[in-house]
């Protein structure tokens, strides 16, 4: 089915929940990021009929509003991933510093923008050590991945999501939770899925710098204007826990998780 479903490795962690060692297809479309919108990427073709899973209710009313049908609202997959690994479910005894995720492109799409005033604002709030996570796409690209290095910043990477089935990093969810538990923060410059992540598992977030451009990015979305209308009290370095988690909890899904069986039912895994 859609090649979408495995980005960050999702269908083998529903595979692994479900009880199966490799996935089988999952009958449907699968959401793969925090979403302002209807869930899914801007221009994704849905063959009609076909279910639609997402994280939340709020996606789905989105979606509704649309006149999109056919939705399942199941929690995001990261929910799941805490859940075939419980062990790692919670923020390390020994974590330090912060983990900051630059807003990034795709293949498809570059960010515009200057990493420079990025470094910047992460030494203006952070105070203890940095990793700085770049996505492949920036990773890649010497000239941006060393502006970071030579601030003094750790440097990482955690894969490849994959595209159209292949390159695709299975472990590459479970690489972001690794590198989650080790620290006491989670920061970006745009309000995104790794911070939701990161605040799922107690770290303490913090959205703040030039949150950049995407290139050509569609305007269905809102933009940056949107996120910060909807959710102002999320756009500041430091975002109270208790906050961060009342939102984390609602637009990751934790009132929606299935069981295994249900997840085969739903998926025709059985």
């Amino acid at each position: 089915m859609h090649h979408a479903n495995h980005f960050y490795g999702h269908a083998n962690i529903m595979a692994s929940y479900a009880g199966y060692q490799k996935p089988p297809y999952i009958w449907g479309y699968l959401q793969h990021g925090w979403n302002i919108l209807d869930g899914f990427a801007h221009g994704t073709t849905f063959a009609p009929g076909m279910p639609l899973y997402v994280w939340s209710d709020s996606v789905r009313r989105r979606g509704w509003s649309m006149g999109l049908r056919n939705y399942s609202v199941i929690g995001s997959v990261w929910l799941y991933l805490l859940r075939v690994h419980p062990e790692l479910a919670t923020r390390a005894e020994d974590a330090e510093g912060t983990i900051f995720y630059p807003f990034h492109g795709w293949e498809g799409q570059n960010v515009l923008g200057d990493h420079g005033r990025i470094v910047a604002s992460i030494k203006e709030h952070e105070s203890g050590p940095v990793t700085v996570c770049l996505y492949w796409n920036e990773y890649e690209k010497p000239a941006i991945r060393n502006v970071y290095k030579n601030a003094g910043f750790r440097v990482i990477t955690h894969g490849y999501r994959g595209l159209h089935w292949r390159r695709t990093d299975a472990d590459f969810l479970v690489k972001q939770l690794t590198e989650l538990r080790k620290h006491r923060r989670v920061a970006s410059n745009r309000l995104s899925s790794a911070v939701l992540y990161g605040a799922s598992i107690g770290l303490q977030p913090g959205v703040y710098g030039d949150p950049m451009v995407l290139e050509h990015e569609h305007p269905s979305f809102g933009g940056q204007a949107r996120i910060k209308r909807l959710w102002p009290e999320l756009d500041q370095p430091f975002v109270p826990l208790d906050v961060a988690r009342e939102f984390t909890d609602t637009e990751l899904g934790a009132d929606h998780i299935a069981c295994p069986a249900e997840i085969r039912e739903l998926f025709r895994w059985n």
